[in-house]
């Protein structure tokens, strides 16, 4: 979904042409390339945020951000569709989430959902399941700006969900897009939605 933004062309079929001709006999070979290699296509996104400084760390995210931790994975009731899991790096709480038909193997157009890769359906789908009265104790909390409010209850949307993940740990490396960052009660909470999530050892 990124690589049309950062190369437009690179999607677009490119055709070459060996021909040769013999006295009698004309021998001519096409090839197309098209771009429906995925990991061709991850790896040229990966390239172009690596030369352009956007790939941070999880203590530091830019607007990408890199790691590597043992996450839980989960699903809520109200987001069937929504892939999250979630783990914490030293003291950071992190989260990664999005839409199910984007991982590999997923049939495409069957149930499509929200579009879980963006913030506030992801927070709703969050929701769904966690304790109504601390998501108001949390947006109630003294400030003299709405906004710091939202932030507080997104933020604590998100540490529930990642706290109520239940069942073992697997190892993933990922990069993600920053979400949501910020500090909860000294607590760095990161959000993001992977631009890849992969399974290691």
């Amino acid at each position: 979904m990124l690589l049309p933004q950062i190369d437009p062309g690179f999607a677009a079929k490119r055709k070459s042409e060996v021909g040769v001709k013999l006295s009698v006999l004309s021998l001519k070979k096409t090839a197309e390339h098209g771009g429906n290699d995925r990991v061709g296509r991850l790896e040229r996104v990966l390239r172009h945020l690596e030369e352009h400084g956007d790939i941070g760390s999880v203590d530091e995210p830019g607007q990408f951000f890199w790691g590597l931790l043992p996450v839980q994975w989960g699903r809520f009731p109200g987001a069937d569709s929504m892939v999250f899991a979630g783990g914490r790096l030293d003291d950071t709480v992190v989260a990664l989430g999005g839409s199910g038909r984007h991982i590999f193997g997923a049939v495409p157009n069957v149930d499509p959902g929200p579009a879980y890769s963006h913030l506030p359906p992801m927070l709703d789908g969050l929701a769904s399941d966690l304790e109504d009265e601390l998501l108001v104790e949390a947006a109630e909390q003294p400030s003299a700006d709405p906004l710091d409010r939202a932030d507080r209850a997104a933020l604590t949307t998100v540490r529930q969900a990642v706290d109520r993940l239940t069942g073992p740990a697997q190892n993933v490396e990922f990069v993600a897009k920053r979400l949501l960052h910020g500090t909860l009660d000294g607590v760095p909470v990161l959000l993001g939605s992977p631009v890849y999530i992969a399974l290691i050892d």
